[in-house]
């Protein structure tokens, strides 16, 4: 654990960003009492981006069937949806 005035953090920062990014503890302190402790966040820490999804993380779970949701619509409800009269 390293412990820094505000004014050196200021100076410094991007060096103590990867003090913490490698798992050390930072302090900044004001007028010499310690004020905030810098820490990486648990996504930075392995120095990899956290992933929200996994492609493919569901093959092979479910299958879609295969209904007559593609299949054209019927003449009159087309029509219907299209807002037209029967001609």
């Amino acid at each position: 654990m390293s412990t820094v005035n505000i004014g050196e953090a200021r100076a410094r920062l991007s060096s103590l960003v990867a003090q913490a990014e490698r798992g050390e503890e930072v302090v900044i302190a004001r007028r010499g009492k310690p004020a905030v402790r810098l820490v990486a966040c648990a996504s930075s820490a392995t120095g990899k981006p956290k992933r929200h999804r996994q492609p493919g993380a569901l093959k092979g779970r479910f299958d879609i069937p295969d209904s007559a949701f593609f299949d054209p619509l019927p003449e009159e409800e087309l029509r219907a949806w299209e807002g037209r009269s029967e001609d």
